[in-house]
């Protein structure tokens, strides 16, 4: 199902759904930050999706990185909660989703890298090569927060 984001446009759809959702802000030990291709839209993110019955946010986080990129990933913080209701997502079956993601710093624990269905492409990326890369400017909010470890989590 493909998706159209809009971020600050005057022209958005008006929502009609929200959905907890959760992302993950991940270093290696050459502080190298996780991205996956996403096969959706083709920009480049951060793992991530919404939270299933039964499990916590952290879960979430957990599950999706795993999922979409195979990396086991240990949450070590919160960089920030992003709940911009000028930024929506609008699908192809008629939902148009405001934004509602936490995004957790985690650090990588196990796994082999691969790809999903939902991400063709997953690497390590290194913050000089960002600039280079498609990323909505709300991933990049995330990414840069995540970069500058602020002393509080970003709410916003």
């Amino acid at each position: 199902m493909a998706r159209t984001e809009y971020y600050n446009d005057p022209n958005a759809p008006q929502p009609n759904s929200i959905v907890v959702a959760a992302t993950a802000f991940v270093l290696n030990e050459n502080r190298q930050v996780l991205m996956i291709q996403r096969s959706d839209n083709g920009r480049w993110a951060i793992p991530g999706g919404g939270q299933d019955f039964g499990e916590t946010i952290e879960e979430t986080a957990v599950r999706e990185t795993r999922e979409e990129t195979g990396i086991d990933i240990e949450i070590t913080g919160l960089v920030g909660i992003y709940s911009n209701p000028n930024h929506v997502m609008a699908y192809t079956d008629g939902e148009v989703r405001q934004q509602f993601s936490i995004c957790f710093r985690a650090h990588p624990i196990g796994g082999q890298m691969h790809t999903s269905p939902e991400s063709p492409n997953v690497r390590w990326v290194a913050q000089s090569d960002l600039d280079e890369m498609d990323i909505h400017p709300s991933v990049r909010l995330r990414i840069d927060h995540g970069y500058a470890d602020l002393p509080q989590p970003y709410l916003g």
